[in-house]
């Protein structure tokens, strides 16, 4: 059987000014644009231990989340450095919903950005239980 082996690309469809949004994942979560207006994230530039999982999963409908968004989606974002990007957020003014907290493989802090979805933002660590290994 084929199979799904990875996340090729996420798309976000605009509801305003779609130059406007992508320059505020530029500006505020360090997204480098290319040309074509998006941002390519080569693994290969990350340096957390945990192999480069990507994690997919589906949400009860009832359940609160994605909270306070209404989307029915939340992107989650490895970044490298959780300390720095809180402080660069707050010094950006743009607020945290909650966090940064702990958990067994890593840590997470809750942002939205401003077309009201909400952004989970992962610094990893290893964690063997998520791979089965």
């Amino acid at each position: 059987m084929a199979r799904v082996t990875g996340i090729g690309g996420v798309f976000i469809k605009a509801r305003g000014d779609k130059q406007a949004l992508a320059e505020w994942y530029r500006d505020h979560l360090g997204m480098r644009l290319t040309d074509f207006g998006g941002a390519v994230l080569s693994w290969q530039e990350d340096r957390a231990e945990d192999g480069g999982l990507t994690v997919w999963a589906t949400a009860a409908p009832d359940g609160d989340w994605f909270s306070p968004s209404t989307a029915g989606f939340m992107i989650n974002y490895r970044i490298d450095d959780m300390a720095a990007m809180v402080a660069q957020l707050q010094e950006a003014g743009v607020p945290i919903l909650q966090g940064p907290e702990s958990h067994e493989n890593g840590q997470f802090a809750w942002i939205m950005d401003p077309e009201g979805n909400k952004v989970e933002l992962w610094q990893p660590q290893p964690w063997t239980d998520l791979t089965g290994s």
